[in-house]
């Protein structure tokens, strides 16, 4: 099971037990999105919010080796070279309307926000470690001087 968004903040130091507890009280008259209480009630930076996600996501994500997987040029011609690196993110094929993507947990916030804005489509991302997502942008965005050090920065 993954852990919750509200345990996450706790443990980051973020909120406090009784701050989780009063946005869990107000989530379920509300229905309204944990973090955006989180942010509203208790003046939590959206930023501690989306850390907090990329860490729940990570337990819930698929992992893979993006150097083993399928990566369709037509998918490919969706991102810069400069716009791979810069951002992590290899988009692998096609899953019917979605874009298979791979990040590693560390490009996860950017990444989403970048496929939100340029892919223009809906996006499935996979994780992958560093070193293995950066052979896999040597292979398919050969750039001078970008390694797995580029990724973790």
């Amino acid at each position: 099971m993954a852990a919750k968004l509200g345990d996450l903040l706790v443990a980051q130091g973020a909120l406090s037990a009784a701050q989780r507890d009063e946005i869990l009280r107000r989530q379920r008259d509300s229905g309204r999105p944990f973090g955006v209480l989180a942010e509203e009630l208790f003046g939590i930076e959206p930023r501690a919010v989306e850390r907090a996600w990329a860490e729940q996501f990570q337990g819930l994500a698929e992992w893979i080796d993006p150097l083993s997987v399928f990566v369709d040029p037509e998918s490919l011609a969706l991102v810069t070279r400069r716009q791979a690196w810069q951002f992590g993110v290899l988009p692998m094929h096609f899953e019917g309307a979605e874009l298979a993507v791979c990040t590693t947990p560390g490009r996860l916030v950017r990444a989403l926000r970048f496929c939100g804005w340029r892919v223009g489509r809906p996006c499935a991302i996979a994780l992958a470690e560093p070193d293995a997502l950066s052979g896999a942008l040597q292979r398919h965005y050969p750039m001078s001087g970008m390694s797995a050090s580029s990724l973790r920065r």
